[in-house]
């Protein structure tokens, strides 16, 4: 399943100063192949967060401060961390703290 990744508001440095990455995400095993945001996270924080691990994730959500949409879309909007993720999909980060 191939989706765009992309990092703003200064996310991409957690990710080795990538901002936009073309991903082919490895098939899902089990009865549910979906991908779902919920299993989409953890995957990002341990293949492409390089830094800071703790600056992307929480617990086993998003760390507050983080917008995430899909194709444009509050993921929230979309069904939180049991939104799906198809094959096509854009989905980006962006922080929304900001020093000053």
């Amino acid at each position: 399943m191939k989706i765009r990744l992309e990092f703003g508001g200064g996310l991409h440095l957690l990710a080795g100063d990538v901002k936009v990455r073309d991903l082919d995400l490895p098939p899902r095993e089990g009865t549910d192949s979906q991908w779902r945001m919920k299993e989409l996270l953890p995957w990002i924080r341990d293949n492409i967060i390089l830094v800071k691990h703790e600056l992307f994730m929480r617990d086993e959500s998003l760390r507050p401060g983080i917008l995430a949409l899909i194709n444009d879309v509050d993921w929230e909007i979309c069904g939180g961390a049991e939104a799906p993720v198809t094959d096509g999909d854009d989905v980006v980060f962006v922080s929304t703290l900001h020093g000053g």
